[in-house]
């Protein structure tokens, strides 16, 4: 079955360290060879900037990840950049395509016009902040839990004139409701169950209802932390997840979000994006081939507003 990864932190490894082979470094969780010869059709890859990025140094940073997808993944034949949802349609059978998102819009900041630039650039998904609070949001992290800034209802204004993704997953629960109000196009790229893992950056499940109203989509990740509290977390601790969410209506509104690459700690079994497999194979002992294929791939394809 295909498989869609709404969140991947590659393009911040390959930052960090330009000189790991993109293709086939073992330290990589997404290298390009698991996406080409395995199950990958869509990946969404994220441009990230921590915070010890001074500001002034954001936006370049930012464009700096762009210019290293070009040059160290998209020279790849079978690898094409998804701007509008016709390009998935289009892809060949043993094609990968990559969709750029941003998470944290500090390179943006109060200069908007720059969102159109990161649109032009292929960017179609946004996180207004971090796990801290910026010029639009706070973030799942701050302890004043503040709600959207007039900066980020404006942000998403914009969003939503270019059909483009607002993405919730980093957000502080009352700019969680600032934003579920303003966005046409709401994601969680990836997020869990607070039920299940009560972590500041999973979703309570009000959270999750409004997700599913919206016709969103929670892409469930693999951060140990977000997965189970305590002990190590396993693949059947994912499909308790999964469970949760159909039970408050959200079978046609799971997806995964692995943040490969974005991670140090991992679950046994699935440490890299080639481990979808045994996701996999666990996903068809509990559901039906049908749920299986919306929750890889078809609830975020059928959700692509651009």
């Amino acid at each position: 079955m295909n498989i869609f990864d709404a969140h991947s932190d590659l393009l911040f490894k390959l930052w960090k360290n330009p000189k790991l082979d993109e293709y086939h470094d073992p330290s990589l969780q997404t290298p390009l060879k698991a996406l080409l010869n395995g199950k990958a059709k869509v990946q969404c890859l994220a441009i990230f900037l921590p915070d010890s990025v001074p500001a002034n140094m954001r936006l370049e940073m930012a464009l700096v990840q762009i210019q290293l997808f070009q040059e160290k993944i998209a020279k790849y034949d079978r690898i094409k950049r998804i701007t509008k949802k016709t390009d998935i349609d289009s892809l060949k059978s043993d094609e990968t395509g990559i969709i750029l998102t941003m998470e944290g819009c500090e390179p943006i900041s109060k200069n908007l016009r720059l969102f159109d630039v990161f649109f032009q650039l292929g960017v179609r998904s946004f996180g207004l902040t971090w796990n801290w609070a910026n010029t639009f949001a706070d973030g799942a992290f701050e302890k004043r839990n503040a709600g959207l800034t007039s900066w980020g209802k404006k942000l998403i204004k914009i969003a939503n004139k270019n059909r483009a993704w607002t993405d919730v997953s980093h957000l502080s629960e009352n700019s969680f409701w600032d934003a579920m109000a303003a966005a046409k196009y709401p994601i969680a790229s990836h997020s869990n169950a607070y039920s299940l893992c009560p972590h500041p950056r999973n979703l309570n499940d009000d959270q999750i209802k409004a997700l599913i109203d919206k016709d969103g989509v929670i892409g469930l990740t693999f951060v140990p932390e977000f997965v189970k509290h305590g002990g190590t977390p396993r693949i059947k601790d994912i499909l308790s997840h999964i469970d949760h969410v159909c039970s408050l209506g959200g079978e046609r509104h799971i997806g995964f979000g692995s943040d490969f690459d974005g991670i140090d700690r991992v679950i046994p079994d699935l440490a890299s994006h080639k481990d979808y497999e045994n996701l996999i194979e666990a996903l068809e002992r509990s559901f039906t081939s049908r749920q299986v294929s919306r929750f890889l791939m078809g609830n975020f394809v059928s959700r692509i507003p651009f």
